[in-house]
Order: C-alpha cells, then structure tokens, then sequence
C-alpha cells in the first residue's frame, strides 16, 4: 500500500506457525518545502547575479535546494531586462566666432558632444551633439585711386571722397565677411 499522509498504520501478519505479528508504520510526512519567488528588472546591456550566476537575458530561471530534512525546494527568479535605449543624435552648424548652446553648454569648436540621460527606469542614454563650425570667412581688401572729380562704383554705391569703406556680405552658409576698400582721390589739379 502507498502511503503519502502523516499517520500510525498498523498490519497484522502470520508467521508460518499461525501466530499474530503486528507491525506498526509510524509516517510523518514534513510539510512542503515553499520556494521562494523573485523579481528584478535590469538595464540592457547590464547583469544581475543570482545564486552565484550572472544573467544578462529576460527569462525565469529556477534552481534546486534541499531543506535541512532532505527535501527539494524550488527557488524562481524572474528576470526582465529593459529594452536598449537608443539615444538621439543632433546636427548644428555656426559660422566660424559664434557659440552654440547645447544642453546648457556654449560650444564653438568643431566636434562630436556627448551627454548621458537617464529614463524614467534609470537607465542611461547616450545623446550626441555634432557641430560644425564653418571655417573663417576672410573677407577682400581693395586699393582704388581715382582722379578729383571722378566716383568710383563699389558694391553698388558711387564713392567720391577719400576713405575707408566696409561692407558685409554673407557667405555661401551665411556667414558674415567684410569687404574693405581703400578709396584715394587724388589732390585737383588746378592749371596756370
């Protein structure tokens, strides 16, 4: 007969003389052994060590121990690894003495700027600025000498008197350059 219940089972049995033998069976069945069951959340890309083995993938893992009596208990871990979070990437472009603010940082050098964030479940994202600053745009200097009386036409205007004369323009990326010109008119010639 099987028996899987706590108990004091007796059977009666003959030996071969006809003479009554009881023999008594005193079960305990221990109580069962209840795992334990946990849970934990990881970032892509990190581990989390259980029971002496690290894992790095969503899944439920169990292992196997024994009680002090001998007895199996099942222990379970629940593991959920977020998914990767993949972080932005910005563009700018300046023209060469300007700044750009980024992420509360002035920038005015040409290059690839990098800041970490975290999300709401504490894992990082990388973000990247790349900034392009335009070379320096050298604006022309001219020389021009002209006759008393005489104009000179220059980006449009008519120029008559000796002088210094600056004009913005705005390169290709819109970048200022200043031209120059350097405008002599000669003394008048009065003849005998």
């Amino acid at each position: 007969v099987d028996y899987s219940t706590s108990g004091v089972y007796k059977d009666t049995l003959q030996s071969t003389q006809g003479c009554d033998s009881v023999i008594i069976l005193n079960l305990t069945v221990l109580p069962e052994v209840v795992g334990t069951e946990e849970s934990a959340i990881i970032c892509y890309g990190e581990s989390y060590k259980w029971r002496g083995v690290d894992y790095s993938t969503s899944g439920v893992y169990k292992d196997t121990l024994q009680s002090t009596q001998g007895c199996d208990s099942i222990v379970t871990l629940n593991l959920t690894v977020l998914p990767e979070v993949v972080g932005t990437e910005e563009s700018a472009t300046i023209c060469y003495g300007e700044t750009y603010t980024w992420r509360g940082v002035d920038y005015s050098v040409s290059g690839v700027y990098k800041d970490t964030l975290q999300t709401d479940k504490g894992c990082d994202s990388i973000v990247a600025f790349n900034l392009t600053v335009l070379p320096e745009v050298v604006g022309t200097e001219e020389n021009a000498t002209i006759c008393y009386g005489e104009s000179y036409k220059w980006q449009g205007v008519d120029y008559f008197a000796s002088g210094v004369y600056k004009d913005t323009l705005q390169s290709a990326h819109g970048c200022d350059s200043i031209v120059t010109l350097n405008l002599t008119v000669l003394p008048e010639v009065v003849g005998t």
